[in-house]
C-alpha cells in the first residue's frame, strides 16, 4: 500500500508537443470520424438491402463494421477534446468505463477478423461443403461467441480494476485511458493484474494471429494449385480486403506491443495507436467496397432506385 492523496479523476495530456495545429487536426479527425460513422453505416445498409449479399462473409463485415462506429466513438470525442481543450479531465469512473469499452471492442475485432478467416478459409479451401458447415445458425453462434468471449476477458478484469484505490500520479499521457497508466496510478500491487493482462494479450493476440496465419496458409496453398491465372485471381480477390485489414491492425498492434524496450518510443506508440484507431475504421469501408463487384453493384443499385422512381 503506497500512502498518497487518493486521487479522484485523471488528466490527458493528449498531444501537448503540437502547439499551433490543435485547430486543423480537431478539424481533419472529426472529419474522419464523420466518414468512418457514414463508410460503416452504408455497408450495413447496404447488406442488409440487398438479397444477394446476405451470405455468411457480408454477415460478419456488418458485424465489423458495428463495432467499428463503436470503437470509434469510444475514444474520437475524448481525443477531440484533448485539442480544444488545455487540461483535459475525466473522472476515474468514466476513464474506466471508456477502458471497458475500448479493450473490449478492440478484443472483439480480433475474434471476428478470425472468424472471416475460417469463413474465407471454408469458400475457398472446402467450396462443396461450405453452404453445410457455415450455416445461417452457425454464422450467428460464431458471432454472438466472439461479442460474448470478447465482454467477459474484458470484464472480468475490469472488475478487479474497479476495485483498486488510486492515490498516484493521476496525469496519463495518452489521448484516451489506457490500462497501464491506470494501473500506475493503483496504491497498491497491481502485479497480478499486469499478469492477467499479459495472458489475455498473448491468448487473443497472438493466438488468433496465429489462426490467420494458418487459415491464409491453406487459402494460399489452394490458390496457388488453381491452373488458370485469371481463376488465381479472382479466387484470391475474394479474399485480399481481408486480408489487407488483418495486416493493417497487426502489423499496429505487433509495432507497439513486440518493439524491444530500449528501441520504442510512448510518442510513436501514441502516433500509430491513433492511426489504428482512426484510420483502419475509416479504410475498412473502402477496402472492402473498391475491389469488391459485388458491393459496388449493390452500391450503384441502391444510388439509381431512387432516380428510377423519380422519374417514374
Amino acid at each position: 500500500m503506497r500512502n498518497g492523496t487518493v486521487i479522484t479523476e485523471f488528466i490527458l495530456l493528449g498531444f501537448p508537443v503540437i502547439q499551433g495545429l490543435q485547430t486543423p487536426l480537431s478539424i481533419a479527425i472529426f472529419l474522419t470520424y464523420i466518414l468512418t460513422l457514414a463508410g460503416n453505416r452504408l455497408i450495413i445498409a447496404i447488406v442488409w438491402a440487398e438479397p444477394r449479399l446476405q451470405i455468411p462473409m457480408y454477415f460478419f463485415l456488418c458485424n465489423l463494421s458495428f463495432l467499428e462506429i463503436w470503437y470509434t466513438t469510444t475514444v474520437i470525442p475524448k481525443l477531440l477534446e484533448t485539442f480544444v481543450v488545455a487540461r483535459t479531465v475525466i473522472c476515474i469512473s468514466c476513464c474506466l468505463l471508456q477502458a471497458f469499452f475500448h479493450f473490449f471492442l478492440g478484443t472483439t475485432e480480433f475474434l471476428i477478423l478470425t472468424i472471416m478467416s475460417f469463413d474465407r478459409y471454408l469458400a475457398i479451401c472446402k467450396p462443396l461443403r461450405c453452404p453445410t458447415i457455415m450455416t445461417s445458425k452457425l454464422c450467428l453462434q460464431l458471432a454472438l461467441s466472439s461479442w460474448v468471449v470478447g465482454f467477459t476477458i474484458v470484464f472480468c478484469q475490469m472488475m478487479l480494476l474497479i476495485q483498486l484505490p488510486f492515490c498516484g500520479n493521476n496525469v496519463i499521457n495518452h489521448f484516451c485511458c489506457d490500462v497501464g497508466p491506470i494501473l500506475k496510478a493503483a496504491c497498491v500491487d497491481t502485479s497480478i493484474l499486469e499478469l492477467l493482462g499479459v495472458i489475455a494479450t498473448i491468448l487473443v493476440i497472438l493466438g488468433s494471429l496465429l489462426f490467420n496465419m494458418i487459415s491464409y496458409i491453406y487459402i494460399l496453398s489452394t490458390i496457388r494449385r488453381i491452373p488458370s491465372g485469371t481463376g488465381r485471381q479472382k479466387t484470391f480477390s475474394t479474399c485480399a480486403s481481408h486480408l489487407t485489414v488483418v495486416s493493417l491492425l497487426y502489423g499496429a498492434v505487433l509495432f507497439m506491443y513486440l518493439r524491444p524496450t530500449a528501441h520504442s518510443s510512448f510518442k510513436i506508440n501514441k502516433v500509430v495507436s491513433v492511426l489504428n484507431t482512426i484510420l483502419t475504421p475509416l479504410l475498412n469501408p473502402f477496402i472492402y467496397t473498391v475491389r469488391n463487384k459485388e458491393v459496388k453493384g449493390a452500391l450503384r443499385k441502391a444510388m439509381t432506385c431512387p432516380k428510377t422512381g423519380h422519374a417514374k
